[in-house]
């Protein structure tokens, strides 16, 4: 195991950043922490790198309990959201500072910087200043150096953050060969579920300093543990019910009440992709008009508006919408194939049900 978090709790004041945090990342993996704005993933972050303490819990790196091992001697490389470069510094100066304060000898840096150049394409750009450099070049520069002391550790905050989106889309792609190419324990921070599910070989979501779900992103995405990671990660249609005359009914919609008496209140969820549409009208029982199609590049995502005004999202690839003939203000039907129990009279589940 090359990282492990036991009941890990940090407070600030009074307010509880991170709360009995327990998990652990293998040797070599790429995970990605995951989570809105304040839920403390860059708070684990720091405290697996020694920048803060925790006041309960213990981390292991390697084996090797670190809560009383200051920063410089983790041997883990930090990549900030800022990059932090020198800017009086050249390139090289920038990757090589951490090997000079280390003592390295000079043709052991030079040699090593070198290596960094030709894996993170750098060449060519040894005698240039950060501010010379575009976001994208930043980036990789501040990754090299991280990298430069041969870490057992790669953390990286909102790595992709400060560039624009063509950009990242690259840096994603890249940060995905090199993690090959060295095989170093990585871990990054990031509030976008897109590039978690791109990226990360498994995804450790957070929310208000708690840990929701760990899990691949198919299981993150398929099997949410909670309405939280169901909303949180990917589109989810939430719908309220209630059971009126043995039957659970929003609308139009009716389920079945699954064990609940009439007045009682259950919580469903479903995918857009659990959605059938059919062009006719007749062809499913729920009838509804197409509001709004989104264009998202082969997929397509659709608002269905029923009479009731309830709105349900659907998703299908550009080939089906055109075979259906389908546009914005059509009569349309559908079904919704399977759904996910997310809650039950208070009760949290995890229950995928087939509908039709």
């Amino acid at each position: 195991m090359s990282i492990e978090l036991k009941k890990v709790t940090k407070y600030f004041g009074d307010f509880p950043a991170v709360y009995d945090v327990s998990f652990a990342v293998n040797e070599g993996e790429l995970v990605a922490l995951l989570g809105p704005s304040g839920s403390g993933k860059t708070t684990v972050l720091r405290l697996i790198a020694g920048l803060e303490t925790p006041d309960r819990g213990e981390i292991y790196i390697r084996g090797k309990k670190v809560n009383n091992i200051p920063v410089q001697q983790r041997n883990i490389g930090f990549v900030f959201q800022s990059y932090a470069l020198f800017k009086s510094m050249t390139v090289f100066e920038n990757i090589a500072f951490g090997l000079k304060i280390k003592k390295w000898k000079k043709t052991e840096i030079e040699q090593r910087v070198k290596e960094l150049f030709e894996l993170l394409d750098l060449k060519g750009l040894e005698e240039r200043f950060p501010h010379q450099l575009s976001g994208g070049q930043r980036q990789r520069v501040a990754i090299a150096r991280a990298l430069a002391p041969k870490p057992n550790v790669l953390l990286l905050d909102e790595p992709f953050g400060a560039v624009d989106a063509k950009i990242r889309q690259e840096l994603r792609e890249w940060l995905v060969h090199l993690h090959h190419d060295v095989n170093v324990t990585t871990i990054f921070v990031t509030h976008d579920q897109e590039e978690a599910m791109e990226v990360a070989s498994r995804i450790v979501i957070f929310s208000k300093g708690c840990l929701e779900q760990i899990g691949t992103p198919r299981d993150v995405y398929e099997n949410p543990v909670n309405e939280f990671v169901a909303r949180f990660v990917g589109v989810m249609n939430v719908l309220e019910l209630v059971v009126t005359n043995g039957v659970a009914r929003i609308g139009e919609l009716e389920f079945p009440p699954h064990g609940l008496i009439d007045g009682q209140k259950l919580r469903i969820g479903f995918r857009p992709y659990a959605v059938n549409v059919s062009s006719d009208p007749n062809r499913y029982r729920y009838k509804a008009i197409l509001r709004h199609t989104y264009f998202l590049g082969i997929m397509l995502r659709l608002e269905l508006e029923l009479p009731s005004g309830i709105v349900i999202k659907a998703r299908m690839s550009k080939e089906e919408y055109n075979s259906l003939g389908l546009q914005d203000g059509k009569e349309v039907s559908f079904e919704i194939k399977q759904y996910r129990i997310l809650s039950k009279e208070g009760n949290q589940l995890s229950e995928e049900i087939p509908a039709v």
